[in-house]
């Protein structure tokens, strides 16, 4: 008995960033899809992240593809779909860390809780799509509390200041900028300092917001307006801003470049993305993006293998809890239809037959007393998964 539910997404696995960057969406732009996506759809989620947006659908009214490409662009080329159990297996998961750039990442966990939290604020959730999500929250947080996966660390931070240190080798004496101060900003300074580097410089378009995270950590606060004399300074930059624009462009990184002797290394972690790509080609500036993380994530996907067969097991766990809890939303759907049919049937079978003897209250006691004596064996049937479609056809007929 497979679920209505349907999945279009693009994720790291499919897509360059330059294409999952055109249809990453938050905010105001997510909260405006859902809007869009409730005429299309009996209940939808959507779970935006730097490596993934996926729409989940329940019950589409038009192919799964169509919507995704009519509403986030023509990048079907790069979609994958998953329908019925295949979908939230998917969900699952993602939810577990199991498909993660950075395998085990904790943030993922949050980030489909927030998908969860925006379809809800938009009213487009319902007994299905809740109960999937809560389902797949619950198997995430059991993957690492009963493994391995998600211990030390494991997040796109973690990945970004491991890639700094390939390049630098001791982070002790390195001079740091980090652009934006969010969850993913603090993780970036917490590694930094973890390796030794002690001097920090954190840019975030609101001062206040950056001050308080350097200050946690002895380091430098500007607003976004300082960034040349940043860039200047700094021997390696860590963007992980939510800025709807470039932040670094190639004009700013090029007149900087002509001002000092070293190279500079940037690592652009952030989705729509921080650094204008074009900063790549100057001369003495080496710019790296979540896509070049992959060699950190393979070697984190490495350590944590032995854990990974202990997590499917969590996962078709909590599937086959799902799988049973939907039989049952079914059967109680499918009996209430049942009821209502049979006391309609006998309601006018016996107006038809007792004319004005029985009438009002009377009429109703009889109807649901003979609906109880009638229903018993049709709801017996309607529970069981075999012989309840066949019992739905006789509903639809």
């Amino acid at each position: 008995m497979e679920p209505p539910l349907e999945l279009v997404g693009i994720s790291h696995k499919t897509a360059p960033i330059g294409v999952r960057e055109c249809v990453a969406v938050s905010g105001a732009r997510l909260a405006a899809l859902l809007e869009q996506l409730a005429d299309e759809a009996d209940e939808a989620v959507v779970v935006s992240t730097c490596n993934r947006t996926e729409v989940y659908l329940v019950r589409p009214r038009r192919p799964a593809l169509e919507i995704y490409r009519d509403h986030l662009g023509h990048y079907t080329d790069y979609a994958y779909r998953h329908r019925g159990l295949a979908a939230l297996r998917h969900l699952f998961r993602v939810a577990a860390g199991l498909d993660s750039l950075v395998v085990g990442e904790a943030q993922i966990l949050g980030q489909v809780k927030s998908g969860l939290f925006a379809a809800r604020q938009a009213g487009t959730t319902g007994p299905i799509s809740e109960q999937a999500f809560q389902t797949a929250i619950a198997a995430g947080k059991r993957a690492r509390a009963e493994t391995a996966i998600g211990r030390g660390a494991t997040s796109v931070a973690y990945a970004a200041v491991d890639l700094a240190r390939a390049v630098f080798g001791d982070l002790a004496g390195l001079r740091a900028l980090v652009l934006g101060a969010g969850e993913m900003a603090e993780r970036v300074l917490e590694h930094l300092a973890h390796y030794g580097a002690r001097e920090v410089w954190v840019l975030n378009r609101t001062p206040e917001n950056a001050e308080k995270l350097a200050g946690r950590y002895g380091g430098r606060a500007c607003g976004m307006e300082h960034v040349a004399e940043a860039l200047a300074w700094a021997d390696i930059v860590i963007a992980s801003a939510a800025a709807p624009h470039y932040v670094v462009r190639q004009s700013r990184v090029r007149e900087v470049l002509e001002r000092r002797t070293q190279p500079l290394f940037l690592i652009d972690i952030a989705l729509p993305r921080n650094v204008d790509p074009a900063v790549a080609r100057l001369p003495g500036a080496y710019l790296y993006n979540l896509d070049d993380l992959e060699t950190v994530a393979e070697k984190n996907r490495a350590a944590r293998a032995g854990e990974l067969p202990r997590v499917e097991r969590i996962v078709a766990d909590e599937l086959a809890g799902w799988m049973e809890w939907y039989a049952g939303h079914v059967a109680a759907d499918r009996i209430q239809r049942l009821k209502a049919w049979i006391e309609d049937g006998l309601r006018r079978e016996l107006e038809a037959a007792l004319g004005g003897v029985a009438r009002g209250e009377e009429l109703e006691r009889l109807v649901r007393r003979l609906s109880g004596k009638t229903a018993h064996p049709l709801i017996q049937m309607a529970k069981d998964p075999k012989l309840g479609p066949r019992l739905e056809r006789m509903l639809e007929g």
